[in-house]
């Protein structure tokens, strides 16, 4: 097999793995999946008093597909001490 067989041969695999995540079924798992992980971490930074929380979720169906999470403040913390002054 040649080197342009193999060129060819890797461009189909990548080829059928993007047709792979451009199905609605798995998009829409991949949609449930990164949504159950935003609740677990923000549970864990409402727990830990974090004033963040994971705000949005992006899907990227590129070779690899990603998922990007943002993070956004969600209040600002009081200042007691400096009221209390």
């Amino acid at each position: 097999m040649g080197i342009l067989d193999k060129a060819k041969e890797l461009s189909d695999k990548v080829n059928d793995s993007i047709t792979a995540f451009s199905s609605d079924e798995v998009i829409a798992n991949t949609v449930i999946k990164a949504v159950g992980k935003q609740e677990k971490i923000n549970e864990i930074l409402r727990q830990k008093g974090s004033n963040y929380r994971v705000a949005d979720i992006e899907l990227g169906m590129g070779v690899p597909p990603t998922v990007t999470f943002g993070v956004r403040r969600i209040k600002e913390k009081s200042n007691e001490r400096l009221s209390e002054s």
